[in-house]
């Protein structure tokens, strides 16, 4: 049996992770990240609050299993807050999740798992890892409508050797199901919808504690037409509808986020599909040939669809979808499939429509 470190976020997943592993007779310890603490929410509830660390040491208390509090407020204000800021401040719409998992714990707190002499770095996310011809995979999870591989694609393979996921072929359903029959205290907690660090969801207002700026600035259309006046870039999200303040006998949506000149270029809906998508910072696990049908996912919410890749140096590529598809935004990832394989993925950085 191996000595597993899990990280416990108080939440329901993590602990019937914890459950399973102790279940199969590994020597188990729970910690939790202690990520973010927002002094005029001190008992919020997100998965960085006082809260949460409370539910996790419960859990572990129920489970027998030894309980520690990490503090890794440093690394993650670094490598995922001030990133966040930047991207939101230059007119990007970043995902921190991805960020979290690539820059903290899949780096930091893996390498405190192997510090504690740990064989495994464990959590709940809803995943597998899966041998192949081509060595270990990043593989879907059973549960399609909880499958986590999005947030996971920047994983390296020796991260994934010394990775468990223990939920990663089990249904939601079930997941609570244990979690009642162990008479967790987190069994019926509901599933957090927000990002951590901004527990109520206000990540405008979050931004502005942070620094950014409200600058006014022109709403345009694509012919470059004065339709009306912003408060700031970083209110606004290619796709979106509502909060545009115009008039218009067509609804209009956000097309385009130009940071450096103060626009929000807006127009119809059909103007929001594109079949051709730059990404940077490319991550991959193998390099498919141009001709590989793929799939690709342009946001954690959305179904991947059929596309080709082709690199355009060690940092870029293009990828080509089959179909156009709806609002690839600026500062999200794109991940790409092979089947049920993660190939990789990149950040999206821009998007056109070919003929």
């Amino acid at each position: 049996m191996a000595r597993v470190l899990v990280g416990m976020s108080g939440g329901v997943d993590s602990a019937v992770a914890a459950h399973l592993l102790h279940e199969q007779g590994h020597e188990v310890i729970g910690a939790t990240m202690r990520l973010w603490v927002d002094e005029d929410e001190p008992l919020a509830g997100g998965c960085c609050s006082l809260t949460a660390v409370e539910d996790a040491r419960l859990v572990a208390g129920k489970l027998g299993i030894p309980h520690y509090v990490l503090n890794y407020r440093e690394p993650f204000r670094t490598h995922v807050v001030e990133p966040f800021v930047l991207a939101y401040a230059a007119g990007l719409t970043p995902n921190p999740c991805i960020t979290c998992n690539s820059r903290v714990r899949f780096t930091v707190f893996l390498e405190q798992a192997r510090a504690l002499g740990c064989d495994f770095l464990a959590t709940g996310h809803y995943a597998r890892i899966t041998p192949t011809s081509h060595g270990l995979r990043l593989q879907k999870a059973v549960d399609r409508r909880k499958d986590q591989t999005y947030m996971l694609f920047r994983m390296t393979e020796a991260q994934l050797s010394s990775t468990l996921f223990p939920l990663g072929d089990y249904d939601k359903s079930e997941v609570r199901r244990i979690a009642n029959r162990l008479d967790l205290v987190v069994a019926d907690k509901p599933d957090s919808q927000e990002i951590c660090f901004v527990p109520d969801n206000n990540y405008r207002a979050f931004l502005r504690r942070e620094g950014v700026c409200d600058s006014a600035g022109d709403i345009v259309d694509q012919a470059g037409l004065v339709l009306g006046t912003h408060a700031g870039v970083f209110n606004y999200t290619v796709g979106q509808r509502k909060g545009l303040g115009l008039s218009s006998p067509h609804p209009l949506y956000v097309l385009e986020v130009d940071a450096g000149r103060k626009r929000i270029v807006v127009g119809a809906v059909e103007q929001l599909m594109h079949n051709e998508v730059t990404i940077a910072e490319l991550h991959l696990l193998e390099t498919p040939s141009p001709a590989t049908l793929l799939t690709g996912k342009t946001r954690y919410t959305t179904e991947d669809k059929p596309c080709t890749l082709l690199l355009v140096d060690d940092d870029r590529a293009v990828v080509r979808f089959i179909e156009p598809v709806r609002a690839p935004t600026p500062g999200q990832s794109l991940v790409l499939y092979h089947g049920e394989y993660v190939v990789g993925g990149g950040i999206i950085i821009e998007n056109s429509r070919r003929p």
